[in-house]
């Protein structure tokens, strides 16, 4: 539930950038560029708690994974957020836009593999 957040804050960046795209202001770029930034933010806290709790519960089968899917997410808006700073008003052209799709494709891949992986040993076949 603690990357739903983070996962929110990107998606609702992306949909920013699509009604920039589209002709909105340029504040809604703006706007979209400072929820990336608070999406990286609550991202990177997040994926410290899973790595942490994949190391108490000693998950080896599903942390490791999850934790580099989501490690994956950050790169991506990361770098589309330090691409965005070389624009006076922090939008996104449309090639960036094109990357925050793939990351957050990259982010939903991540939460239903996430979520699949919590499902009880009885469900996925699996018995102690």
């Amino acid at each position: 539930m603690l990357l739903m957040f983070p996962f929110g804050l990107l998606a609702v960046a992306v949909i920013l950038d699509v009604f920039r795209a589209l002709g909105a202001p340029h504040l809604v770029g703006t706007l979209a560029y400072c929820t990336i930034a608070a999406g990286l933010v609550g991202g990177a806290m997040t994926a410290g708690a899973l790595w942490i709790d994949a190391l108490a519960t000693r998950d080896r089968t599903a942390g490791p994974q999850r934790f580099l899917l989501d490690l994956a997410v950050l790169v991506v808006f990361a770098v589309v957020l330090l691409l965005r700073m070389r624009t006076p008003d922090r939008t996104a052209p449309t090639g960036v836009l094109v990357v925050e799709l793939l990351g957050l494709t990259i982010a939903a891949a991540g939460a239903w593999y996430g979520a699949g992986a919590v499902r009880p040993r009885a469900e996925r076949g699996m018995s102690r």
